[in-house]
């Protein structure tokens, strides 16, 4: 009980003893009056401290992050100057890449002017589009297995014998982005489709109904998205920014499938390129699509 008692006395003197108040005044040196005086106990004390450190923490804060005083923070300068590095190093690349096409367009000019290069001769401006023509997108394990299918069933069909073996009647194609023909398909030169060049992540629309047979990342392609239809026709879309369907997702005509984008080396903006084949053949998408 003593123990508890003097316990209990020490914490109640603790208590007195940082809420007592102590008066400090100021006097005339001459008059001896008292010119000023206020009356400040331990826990104000402490607490007024606290909230004037609290307050000098946040007012320090705000300056540096509000004012180019952070940047000789060390580190963040760091990281901002990595940043621009890296965004001005990507304006670098695609002014060079333009000066590389209007040299060659200027350079045909030249050489159609002076007689000395016949026009029948160009077929294409800007190279850097048609880069490895030849490269073919490696295909999946489903794809294989789709297409071993497909062509064991279509093996005895007469229907290939047809002369106009694309029957389009019924059929309404979606066009699968909103945008500006940038270049046409030209078969001569292994350009089996349509670059349409559109707004970043627009929506890429399926042109009709059908199954997804393929979606990967290609390095000179980027995003492509395969669309397997009923009637014969397959449908590809390349360059997008991000796909939104996996193998196997049925989807129907008009439904968002990918977004706009500038993936792939073979890629100088944003557009899409689309390709409509029907039974293994390339054919124009503007035949069958108001672009």
């Amino acid at each position: 009980m003593a123990l508890k008692k003097k316990k209990q006395k020490n914490t109640k003197s603790f208590w007195h003893r940082i809420r007592f108040k102590y008066k400090l005044s100021f006097f005339n040196e001459t008059t001896l009056e008292e010119v000023w005086s206020f009356r400040l106990s331990r826990l104000s004390a402490f607490s007024s401290l606290a909230l004037f450190a609290l307050v000098l923490i946040a007012v320090t804060a705000l300056i540096i992050i509000k004012t180019p005083i952070r940047n000789y923070l060390p580190g963040y300068l760091d990281i901002e100057v990595r940043k621009e590095i890296m965004q001005n190093a990507l304006r670098a690349d695609s002014l060079e890449r333009m000066m590389a096409v209007q040299s060659l367009y200027l350079k045909n000019v030249v050489g159609i002017l002076t007689g000395t290069t016949p026009i029948d001769s160009i077929r294409e401006i800007d190279s850097l589009a048609h880069v490895n023509a030849d490269y073919d997108i490696p295909r999946s394990e489903n794809e294989s297995n789709f297409v071993k299918a497909f062509e064991d069933d279509e093996k005895y069909n007469l229907a290939v014998l047809n002369p106009n073996p694309v029957p389009t009647d019924g059929i309404f194609f979606y066009k699968p982005v909103n945008g500006i023909v940038s270049s046409h398909y030209e078969a001569d030169i292994r350009h089996f489709g349509v670059d349409i060049a559109a707004s970043p992540k627009e929506s890429v629309l399926s042109t009709l109904d059908g199954t997804v047979v393929f979606t990967g990342y290609d390095p000179n392609y980027g995003n492509v998205i395969q669309i397997q239809h009923k009637n014969g026709f397959l449908s590809i879309y390349k360059h997008n920014e991000l796909l939104l369907k996996e193998i196997g997702d049925h989807v129907v005509a008009g439904e968002a499938i990918a977004l706009v984008g500038n993936t792939g080396k073979l890629s100088t903006g944003p557009h899409l390129h689309f390709e409509l084949w029907y039974k293994g053949s390339p054919v124009n998408p503007e035949d069958y699509i108001a672009f």
